[in-house]
């Protein structure tokens, strides 16, 4: 798991787009009366009430590998856990697990999923969604830009592989043991304000480049960066910038 730092407030700039993906990911989860769940990566917490609500019966354990987003959740009520993704195994009675924009973070998740599987009681659903635009203009901007004579070497990004396809993930998933289903979404996201696209990856995929660099470096870096998104993602006249976003879920119930 990265060990780069997060900002809360940052990350919730953008809460309702943020947010959807998730209930979209819970409403194809069919369990009814689970005895633990698990919120894997939970953030600043914010979306862990959603758990309480739909199941109050349960036992909901709150995990997250940053120290300063267990800080924020804790701070919202939630007793979060520090605790990397990684080392994390289900104990026998966890029925649920979700995890929300998290594993694009885990370059080993696709050897982890499968013993997951293996660890989780019989009939267990296992719900996760990672984004799947890699390959967009705003990803593949900011590595074109990392790898110029300035930067190169100094900052490490994620490439166009960091997540599987769905079809993928469902092979992977059933030969775990699991039912799957799999799905992607393309959120066509209204962004508004100076520079929206540059502000929202500020807040995940430039966090790299944040701890690389300085405050000077970072601030010529984005400078750079800025104009360059501003073209592939023109504003309208109304000063609405709209933001494709691919998703990709699948929800895995163990047989």
């Amino acid at each position: 798991m990265t060990s780069t730092t997060w900002d809360p407030s940052l990350y919730l700039d953008f809460d309702d787009h943020r947010s959807r993906p998730f209930h979209d990911l819970l409403a194809r989860v069919r369990a009814e009366d689970p005895r633990r769940v698990v919120d894997l990566g939970c953030g600043p917490g914010h979306l862990t009430s959603v758990l309480f609500a739909r199941w109050p019966d349960a036992v909901v354990d709150a995990i997250d590998s940053s120290l300063d987003m267990v800080a924020a959740a804790r701070a919202s009520g939630v007793e979060a856990v520090q605790q990397d993704v990684v080392a994390w195994m289900p104990t026998p009675d966890t029925d649920v697990v979700v995890t929300n924009a998290v594993l694009q973070w885990v370059p080993s998740h696709p050897d982890l999923l499968p013993r997951w599987i293996a660890a989780l009681p019989a009939g267990a659903s296992f719900a996760m969604q990672v984004p799947g635009n890699f390959g967009a203009p705003s990803h593949g901007l900011l590595r074109e830009l990392a790898e110029e004579d300035e930067w190169r070497g100094r900052v490490v990004l994620r490439g166009a592989s960091t997540v599987l396809e769905p079809t993928e993930y469902t092979s992977l998933l059933s030969a775990a043991g699991a039912d799957v289903d799999a799905w992607e979404t393309t959120y066509v996201q209204r962004l508004t304000g100076e520079d929206p696209v540059l502000h929202w990856i500020s807040g995940t995929a430039m966090r790299p480049v944040r701890h690389a660099l300085d405050d000077a470096d970072y601030a010529r870096f984005t400078a750079r960066l800025a104009p360059r998104l501003r073209e592939a993602y023109p504003r309208e006249r109304d000063g609405t910038t709209w933001f494709p976003f691919r998703r990709i879920f699948a929800v895995a119930r163990k047989r």
